[in-house]
């Protein structure tokens, strides 16, 4: 599937959502990506195939020297397709050129499959959210990704 990323607009919030709520026990209600939407610190984007269907999302947020992906999706019919690859690398891309420190994410422990994505693109864990995701209840690895070009001292 041809899959191109672009600015979301209020216009996918519905659509968001309901990947969204589709997605996660304890999914982000379309409020909070409209009240994201336009923020200066927020960065949010779509994934969408040649017929505009919106099949995924990111929300990056900056603070400071920092960023965070507080949340990236993609549709449960096309997992695995390359859909959130495509999401991340943006992300990564746009943090990598606001000259970040590093990125910063939380997933479920048990998330395999988005754990792979996340270190194959440069996340390590660094720490644990115990008890952070409801319905299950479920810890959460905190996970870091330096600025390819900014070398941390070591740990």
């Amino acid at each position: 599937m041809a899959i191109t990323v672009r600015d979301m607009t209020a216009d996918d919030v519905l659509r968001v959502a309901e990947i969204e709520q589709r997605s996660f026990s304890d999914a982000w209600p379309a409020s909070a990506f409209l009240e994201l939407l336009g923020r200066g610190y927020a960065r949010l984007r779509v994934a969408e195939d040649a017929a505009a269907v919106v099949w995924g999302y990111c929300v990056l947020m900056r603070a400071a020297d920092e960023g965070d992906i507080a949340n990236i999706c993609s549709a449960p019919e096309v997992r695995g397709g390359g859909v959130g690859g495509r999401l991340l690398d943006d992300a990564l891309s746009a943090a990598d050129a606001s000259a970040v420190s590093a990125v910063y994410l939380e997933v479920r422990a048990s998330n395999a499959a988005a754990r792979g994505l996340y270190e194959s693109r440069g996340f390590r864990v660094v720490g644990r959210r115990r008890d952070y995701y409801q319905h299950p209840t479920e810890d959460a690895l905190v996970l870091r990704r330096p600025h390819p070009d900014i070398v941390s001292p070591p740990a």
